[in-house]
């Protein structure tokens, strides 16, 4: 195995019910593919208003789905990355209920951010209007806190309560938490929603100087744990090539659709920009338990007068490209015809955004697995999904539209269509191959491309055409099989498959 083997993106719930099912699965039917794996938040209650986003003891495995001892167990398979959700608890977490009963008589009272926590003087109009919002409206709820009601700051949704990092009490929270994970043998830490914890009067309170010294404060807890750290932020690509510079890892979220307007433009310059300019130290994704995000290739306030890689006619084609190839599914899900929106998102599983063509999803799967980086895989991808309409009318909530429930029944069905038999010998190969240890160079043209690795006698090289959706896939050195060369176009990979 290389050193940068994929990843599987998954929740413990939705693939095989348990920990030690998700463990059992990549030993079997997943077995080579994946060298690491990013459990999404199976903490006490892994089901709460937003997935697992909002636990209310997040030192705490929910025993429906294992223990602490069946995460080590995991981890002593394979790197093992946890979600440290710093920008908030749950409403229902102890601590917040026992200010929500005190007041400031709570010894957890500072821990929670109010309005008057971040304008102590007061905020007027300019300086409300200026925060960074992911999501529609103001980011406070109305709360009574010992008897009195306050502006309760709460980013995301009324059931997840922004914490204050300018005290301590917030930090012995946090150091509990990452103690729980390492103790657990988790060896990193995705940093959720980590870029709105620095509120200051007088900024946008995102991506503040705070939020760069609590990161840092974070990254120095978990190198001292021998853990590495995930950064999560969603904004103008140079942002993140300015965040890589100080984190181990940030993802490549300019990617996933990058690929989807070469895939439905012909047209791979802006991929080559970005090729040309972003951070070796990322992981890729095509797909995640969010949406396809847009933001982070556009122009954004973040950025005010610079480009985005992608213009925004361009945007609104890609957007309702992706609606189109997905027969209106996704158009379903997001903006304002779902809840618990994202303005910056498309909900769509990546298998219809490209219009369910398997030639296409193969190919936007290999470009994704040639870049430079570690490629994590979503487990809705894994299997080609489609979205899931029924479990979107069901619960209202957009991006449920790609988080399918899979019964066991159903994944080995999925293991056998020739798209997914086809996705995992590409996944094989990333993981095996030792050409990914060595140098990558990309020469992209209009619809054409070539990407290769080369170490010494090791060579993998896909050569493609977006419009054509074609490639032809050659892998050299013992690990591919042979002392030869094996060449593979799509065509002989899903006829295998």
């Amino acid at each position: 195995m290389n050193s940068t083997p994929p990843q599987l993106i998954t929740y413990v719930d939705r693939l095989a019910g348990t920990v030690t099912g998700v463990r059992d699965l990549l030993e079997t039917r997943l077995a080579g593919m994946f060298g690491g794996i990013h459990l999404l938040p199976y903490f006490t209650p892994f089901d709460g208003a937003d997935a697992g986003f909002d636990p209310s003891d997040h030192t705490r495995i929910d025993p429906r789905l294992g223990t602490w001892d069946d995460v080590r167990a995991l981890s002593g398979e394979a790197v093992v990355m946890s979600d440290v959700i710093v920008n908030h608890v749950s409403v229902e977490s102890d601590a917040f209920q026992d200010v929500r009963r005190r007041g400031d008589a709570s010894p957890f009272a500072a821990m929670f951010l109010t309005l008057d926590a971040v304008f102590p003087d007061g905020a007027r109009e300019d300086d409300l209007a200026r925060i960074y919002r992911p999501r529609p409206g103001l980011p406070f709820t109305v709360m009574e806190l010992g008897g009195r009601k306050r502006l309760v700051w709460t980013t995301f949704t009324a059931d997840q309560i922004d914490i204050d990092l300018r005290t301590e009490v917030a930090w012995d929270y946090l150091v509990s938490v990452i103690d729980a994970l390492a103790g657990a043998g988790v060896t990193m830490l995705r940093l959720d929603a980590v870029g709105y914890t620095g509120k200051e009067a007088g900024t946008d309170c995102f991506m503040t100087a705070s939020t760069d010294r609590y990161t840092q404060r974070i990254l120095a807890l978990a190198h001292e744990r021998g853990m590495q750290v995930l950064l999560e932020v969603h904004g103008h690509f140079t942002q993140q090539i300015d965040i890589a510079r100080s984190v181990d890892y940030v993802y490549d979220f300019a990617l996933p659709p990058l690929v989807l307007h070469a895939l439905h433009a012909h047209d791979l310059r802006p991929l080559a920009q970005w090729l040309a300019v972003r951070p070796a130290n990322t992981i890729t994704v095509l797909d995640t338990h969010d949406g396809i995000g847009i933001v982070d290739v556009g122009e954004s306030d973040l950025k005010p007068g610079v480009p985005g890689l992608l213009a925004p006619a361009q945007i609104d084609a890609l957007v309702e490209a992706i609606h189109d190839a997905s027969g209106g599914t996704s158009r379903l899900a997001t903006g304002a015809a779902a809840s618990n929106l994202d303005l910056y998102q498309v909900n769509c599983t990546y298998y219809d955004a490209v219009g369910a063509d398997d030639r296409a999803y193969l190919l936007a799967r290999l470009i994704q697995l040639m870049v430079p980086g570690i490629p994590q895989v979503y487990y809705v991808g894994l299997f080609a999904g489609r979205n899931d309409v029924d479990l979107l009318r069901a619960t209202g909530v957009g991006r449920d539209v790609n988080r399918h429930h899979y019964t066991p029944d159903e994944i080995a069905a999925e293991l056998d269509r020739p798209v997914v038999r086809a996705l995992g010998e590409l996944l094989r190969l990333r993981a095996a191959h030792p050409a990914f240890d060595g140098d990558f160079t990309a020469e992209l043209e209009d619809a054409t491309g070539v990407l290769r690795w080369v170490h010494a006698e090791h060579r993998v090289e896909l050569v493609f055409d977006v419009a054509a959706r074609a490639f032809t896939l050659t892998a050299t050195g013992a690990d591919a099989g042979a002392d030869a060369e094996v060449r593979r176009t799509v065509d002989d990979l899903l006829a295998a498959g």
